[in-house]
């Protein structure tokens, strides 16, 4: 690194968009099972006022039956699991103005031998990229999800991942299969297909991540640059995509849920006009500043703690985005937005 990067005092911005819910929510009980045990597209002259009549959790039995007969287990309302899923899937669409509405959640049930196999390897690959990295935390194992037509669910589900060679989303950062983080639900949930029913379906994948390389736009890559690396990303301090390779997709992907939900049609640009809304209004607050009104609220053991990082961060120890989240379980989420929100306000007169 050259040493202008460690002597950096430049002044970064923080927004609420960058707090985002990665701190302080309850892990999703993703467990497997005991693997020893036996065990079409909306008519396009619809209108926007049509699309908003699709809010609604009616279904159609029938268009879900073929999840059933793939080794799905559709999960009751009362289910934890489908309880946190949901709560999580329309919270999130919410915060950028979109209603949503989970008309079914189904569970990989692995009851198959070949389910079964597939989750062993998922397994054996998990265990192999930690040892050679060294450390528990090593295969860095993360949920992702990954938005797909209905007719591929039993497929997906029957046979494994396929690749026809081009992401859907046609934004190319290589060639393989591109998942969302768990906090960045609308990077899969802007091109999730609408169905003959008006559903779209998302699953809820584990992914092996291992380490991850940055993968630039426009890369042709298709494979790791080398055996160093697992995987590949948009970001490596804040990735918004997951890629992972067509010769690692049926080993480092455990497809565990399948979410289907209705939407508005014009669910892409209204998510879209969303994102283009929050980095036109958001406020900013610097580092600094940050800093300055933390001191008038924390108590004297988080405020030394936060100087610290602060301090790292100046010197050139961490970035600011590890400052950020290293703010954010000191102080939480809840907190730190007032704070922005408030200095924002503070700022323009209000």
């Amino acid at each position: 690194m050259s040493n202008s990067m460690h002597q950096s005092s430049t002044v970064h911005d923080v927004t609420p968009d960058a707090v985002t819910p990665e701190v302080g929510h309850p892990a999703i009980d993703l467990n497997l099972p005991d693997l020893n045990d036996p065990l079409e597209d909306q008519d396009p002259d619809s209108s926007v006022s049509d699309c908003e009549s699709l809010i609604s959790t009616c279904r159609s039995d029938t268009a879900l039956m073929p999840f059933i007969s793939s080794g799905l287990t559709e999960l009751s309302e009362g289910d934890q699991a489908f309880r946190i899923i949901r709560e999580r899937f329309v919270s999130w669409l919410g915060a950028h103005g979109v209603e949503v509405a989970v008309v079914a959640i189904h569970q990989n049930s692995f009851s198959s031998v070949s389910a079964k196999a597939r989750a062993q390897v998922f397994q054996l690959c998990s265990q192999a990229v930690q040892q050679r990295g060294g450390g528990s935390d090593t295969a860095n194992v993360r949920h992702a999800w990954y938005a797909i037509s209905r007719e591929e669910v039993p497929n997906i589900f029957s046979y494994g991942f396929g690749y026809s060679g081009k992401p859907m989303n046609s934004a190319l950062f290589g060639r393989g299969l591109y998942f969302a983080p768990e906090i960045h639900l609308i990077e899969s949930a802007k091109y999730a297909p609408m169905d003959r029913d008006g559903l779209r379906h998302i699953l809820l994948c584990r992914v092996i991540l291992g380490k991850s390389e940055l993968v630039t736009f426009g890369s042709e890559q298709s494979h790791p640059s080398s055996e160093q690396y697992d995987s590949g990303v948009d970001d490596l301090l804040s990735p918004t995509r997951y890629i992972v390779w067509s010769t690692h997709m049926n080993t480092h992907v455990l497809p565990e849920y399948v979410i289907s939900f209705r939407a508005p049609c014009d669910l892409r640009e209204r998510l879209r006009t969303s994102e283009m809304s929050r980095e036109q209004t958001s406020p900013r607050v610097s580092c600094r500043n940050l800093i300055s009104e933390l001191l008038k609220i924390l108590r004297p053991s988080d405020m030394n703690l936060v100087a610290k990082h602060y301090e790292d961060h100046m010197r050139g120890k961490i970035s600011r985005h590890v400052l950020v989240q290293k703010v954010r379980q000191i102080i939480g989420d809840k907190l730190l937005i007032e704070i922005i929100n408030g200095y924002g306000t503070k700022q323009s007169g209000a």
